[in-house]
């Protein structure tokens, strides 16, 4: 579904992306992992068009996407979940997640899903987001993503200050979203066991490189959690 090669990108003269390759597959969890200022976030923004690209190529489901805007990359069916979450706080649940449709008809309704798989957000429907916990603000940023259908679903540190409960919910939303087959998942993420078990292909980057990549299977075998270790 998402095809990344040789990204280069530069913020003033430091080289911050350095030839990275990656690719998500459609139906799995594709897990981003490095330690912290090693290029992660610069990347995951580059794939949402928020910060350019050097030189490289990007293409969704087989489409190049190197020179759309963001808008277009979340038409084209980019879901993305900042770090941070970024929900607006002055809007209400029911209006966050309108927020996502914004490339659809203005008749389209709020997918009904979206509260199966969050039933708190039914609950908290006229809610206004600043008003809600972290964990909530996070499952309202994820169901805001996956609005409008999207083919790519991009999560920037999901569990990063959340309940331990919360953390379980996601979780479980991100193994079943994988294996409906109709979506390819890129996680970037700190919590090591609970990324460990929802990858099924791992990248670890280390100064703007991807150092080392395989099956998540293989993970314990290599050695990966040393590997990002703080």
């Amino acid at each position: 579904m998402l095809t990344v090669q040789n990204i280069h990108q530069y913020y003033g003269g430091s080289n911050i992306l350095r030839d990275v390759s990656l690719q998500a597959p459609l139906g799995q969890v594709t897990l981003l992992l490095g330690r912290n200022g090693v290029g992660k976030t610069t990347l995951l923004k580059c794939l949402m068009g928020l910060v350019p690209i050097r030189s490289g190529h990007i293409q969704l489901d087989g489409q190049p996407i190197e020179k759309f805007t963001p808008y277009e990359r979340a038409k084209a069916g980019i879901g993305y979940v900042p770090q941070g979450r970024e929900i607006f706080a002055r809007l209400t649940v029911e209006e966050n997640l309108r927020m996502g449709l914004a490339t659809r008809s203005g008749r389209t309704p709020i997918p009904a899903e979206l509260f199966e798989l969050f039933p708190i957000l039914q609950q908290m429907k006229h809610r206004r987001g600043g008003d809600l916990s972290g964990g909530q603000q996070q499952q309202l940023a994820i169901a805001r993503a996956l609005a409008a259908g999207p083919k790519l679903l991009i999560l920037d540190e999901p569990t990063e200050g959340i309940q331990p409960s919360i953390i379980k919910d996601i979780g479980r939303v991100i193994r079943m979203l994988a294996d409906r087959g109709d979506m390819a998942i890129l996680l970037c993420e700190q919590y090591y066991d609970f990324a460990e078990a929802l990858a099924d292909h791992y990248c670890v980057m280390e100064r703007g490189e991807v150092i080392a990549s395989g099956p998540g299977s293989d993970m314990p075998s290599k050695g990966i959690r040393q590997l990002v270790a703080i």
